[in-house]
């Protein structure tokens, strides 16, 4: 593995934790600040805006510099960040604190998918993809409870500084791995002009679409396994780290098997996935069922990621591609509230809590629908690319490999 993509799963795991250990911390938070839970809950609707605003943003603005050079501007931005929410006197500085830490997010995802594909050969481009988005799996798995188990017992403000921490053996890896050479500035309106291809909007709807059948289960998992399944809540803790373990096997996974496979991957786990979700609703009762059934979710689930990334990726057909990279990563937080947003509506209606998983089913199947679809585009465009007489090839400079 190159080590420069061992810098890339730093910063991911990075990202990850600080992103998601707000959640196990709350209370302490709130203590700190002499403000209510809920108002400290507002910090993770804060930091999904600032993910939102800072990924077009910042990869716009990067498109001048190689990407070795924006991914250590992001990294720095993500210290920063972290930096000032450990030292935040008060709760508005904190929630400032963490808008300028989630504006790294989405471009350090997008921006590095570029990267770690142009590390490897192109028939390794998805499973390097994965190697960095391990990165995030493994945040939930280790990251996040050791982030929580510090605030509660020393202070939540050393695990921002410990992010921090992080974000500077990151930068500190890449500017020692990161070859000089790998990548090169792109043109914006090149870039932007990837949008107008019919292929990368079928992507980014396959990953909102598809990948919002994890989130609308997911989002409710622990009501799931305590009031269907009769789990107690220090076993749903257990329950939730072997989640996390099926959603690293599954990145690791889909990372090999999505290089072979490619797109048809994709199109198999979905409709794997709404076959499992059917009959969770059925074994759900049963507690060892619903966990075996729980990890595979997360693991079939997760490991179409890579795939897909790198599929948004090769779906731009330009130089560079991570404005489109950058954008499937939005994609991902829209399946993020879609999908929590429709298992609420289904609860909301008094529908019980397998309703979500009946959300999810559906919406795994219509994401398979939506990717034999952007199957039958691509072979089609394909065809028409090969009947269309080339004037003259154009060099492809071989990828860059780290030491």
């Amino acid at each position: 593995m190159p080590r420069a993509l061992l810098a890339l799963s730093i910063g991911a795991f990075g990202i990850g934790t600080s992103e998601f250990v707000i959640m196990g911390m709350l209370p302490q938070v709130a203590d700190d600040f002499s403000v209510s839970v809920a108002a400290v809950g507002i910090l993770i609707s804060a930091y999904a805006l600032g993910v939102v605003i800072g990924a077009p943003t910042l990869t716009a603005l990067g498109v001048r510099f190689t990407p070795r050079q924006t991914l250590i501007g992001l990294m720095a931005v993500f210290t920063v960040g972290n930096a000032l929410s450990a030292a935040a006197p008060t709760y508005e500085t904190l929630m400032a604190a963490r808008v300028i830490t989630a504006l790294a997010h989405g471009s350090f995802f997008g921006v590095g998918a570029v990267a770690a594909r142009g590390l490897v050969a192109k028939e390794k481009g998805t499973q390097a993809i994965s190697l960095m988005f391990v990165g995030l799996t493994l945040a939930n798995v280790i990251g996040v409870p050791i982030g929580t188990f510090v605030a509660q017992q020393l202070s939540w403000r050393l695990v921002f500084g410990g992010a921090a921490a992080i974000g500077l053996v990151t930068i500190a890896g890449l500017v020692a791995w990161m070859p000089r050479g790998a990548g090169a500035p792109t043109d914006l309106r090149q870039e932007l002009g990837a949008f107008r291809r019919r292929q990368v909007w079928l992507t980014l709807g396959v990953t909102t679409i598809g990948f919002a059948a994890l989130f609308s289960v997911y989002s409710y998992v622990s009501p799931i396994l305590t009031d269907l399944s009769g789990m107690g809540e220090s076993r749903v803790v257990f329950v939730l780290a072997l989640f996390g373990l099926g959603t690293t096997a599954g990145t690791l996974l889909g990372g090999r098997l999505g290089d072979r496979y490619g797109f048809v991957f994709v199109t198999v786990g979905l409709l794997a996935t709404t076959a499992l979700l059917v009959v969770f609703t059925v074994v759900v009762v049963n507690q060892v069922a619903a966990v075996v059934l729980l990890v595979l979710f997360g693991a079939i689930t997760f490991s179409g990621g890579p795939v897909v990334q790198n599929r948004a990726i090769e779906a731009a057909r330009v130089q560079g591609g991570s404005l489109v990279s950058a954008a499937n990563q939005g994609a991902f937080n829209a399946a993020n509230a879609l999908g929590a947003a429709l298992g609420a509506a289904t609860l909301d209606a008094g529908w019980g809590y397998r309703a979500p998983m009946w959300v999810g089913a559906g919406l795994a199947l219509l994401g398979a629908g939506l990717s034999v679809v952007a199957l039958r585009s691509q072979r089609a465009e394909t065809a028409r690319d090969a009947a269309t007489p080339v004037e003259a090839p154009t060099e492809t400079p071989a990828p860059l490999r780290a030491a």
